[in-house]
């Protein structure tokens, strides 16, 4: 029987995800000719049409994509392979491609990397921001080896271990009635003057399962782009938002002109968890070991 080959299963996955010839043999460092031979011979090999070609476009089929989805899929595995043999040579050496969240990235990254320096010194760390769930299309995909995520949420069979938990603060204007209050019960919190992030990033998610309020909670005009954004609007005076407790001592927020207060309640005191994710191929082990315990570390020293 005569199978696939990675290269070819290389040639479709760019075609399929930049729906453009040139781009895709770009990326794979071929000439346009040379791509489009190697799908060629994948549809012969198969007996079925994968791309509709016109002069001006490139679509897949409904084979293609499923054909594509599962290349990436063994395209993944195979960079595993690599990735473990030479992890054998040197387990705490060579490269690993990390991606994060953006309300995650700049609050742990002062604090990590320069324990990431000490103790993984021969560790090269590739950095990825992005929104969670591209982020888990990246992991499948194998363009990155690892994220690290925001929990709840829902990573679709890849493997995970969470590393911290932390709370929620509640960020008003100085002037506002609630700052005179040492801390705030979520119940406390006007609905009407929250400003949270626009759907897709989850801390938005995770702030309003941790506070149990309802989806619809939120000035209805606002929605912002990042948790700067937000802390700039409270300076204004404009309403409050939630804040997670590693952004408390970040330049953004100690250079803020607002007034931060703990959220708690008496059943239970509204956080979320932190997590590094990685496909159940990966066998670094020893290099995830130590970058969990990097993370963990600190985040609580």
């Amino acid at each position: 029987m005569h199978l696939p080959t990675l290269r070819q299963l290389q040639y479709l996955a760019a075609v399929v995800e930049l729906k453009h010839f040139g781009r895709a043999a770009e990326r794979c460092f071929v000439t346009q000719s040379t791509l489009s031979a190697g799908i060629q011979d994948l549809e012969n090999l198969l007996g079925m049409t994968l791309l509709e070609r016109t002069n001006r476009k490139v679509l897949p089929t409904a084979l293609g994509e499923e054909i594509a989805a599962r290349g990436r899929h063994i395209l993944s595995l195979s960079a595993d392979l690599v990735d473990l043999a030479q992890s054998e040579k040197q387990p705490l050496a060579g490269k690993i491609r990390m991606g994060l969240i953006p309300t995650i990235s700049p609050f742990l990254l002062p604090k990590v990397l320069p324990r990431f320096r000490k103790q993984l010194p021969n560790l090269e760390i590739l950095l990825i921001e992005d929104q969670s769930e591209r982020l888990i299309e990246q992991l499948e995909a194998g363009t990155i080896d690892v994220a690290v995520l925001a929990f709840p949420f829902n990573t679709k069979g890849l493997s995970y271990q969470v590393f911290a938990q932390e709370t929620f603060w509640l960020a008003l204007p100085k002037n506002h009635p609630l700052s005179k209050q040492e801390y705030i019960d979520p119940l406390q919190l006007p609905e009407s003057e929250l400003l949270l992030l626009a759907e897709g990033h989850c801390l938005r998610e995770h702030a309003l399962s941790a506070c149990q309020l309802p989806a619809s909670a939120q000035r209805s005009s606002v929605q912002g782009t990042s948790l700067y954004t937000l802390i700039e609007m409270v300076a204004s005076g404009f309403g409050i938002t939630l804040i997670p407790q590693m952004a408390l001592d970040s330049e953004m927020v100690r250079h803020a002109d607002i007034c931060v207060r703990p959220l708690k309640s008496n059943t239970t005191k509204p956080m979320r968890e932190l997590g590094l994710v990685w496909r159940p191929s990966y066998q670094r082990i020893e290099t995830l070991d130590h970058i969990i315990e990097a993370f963990s570390q600190a985040l609580t020293n």
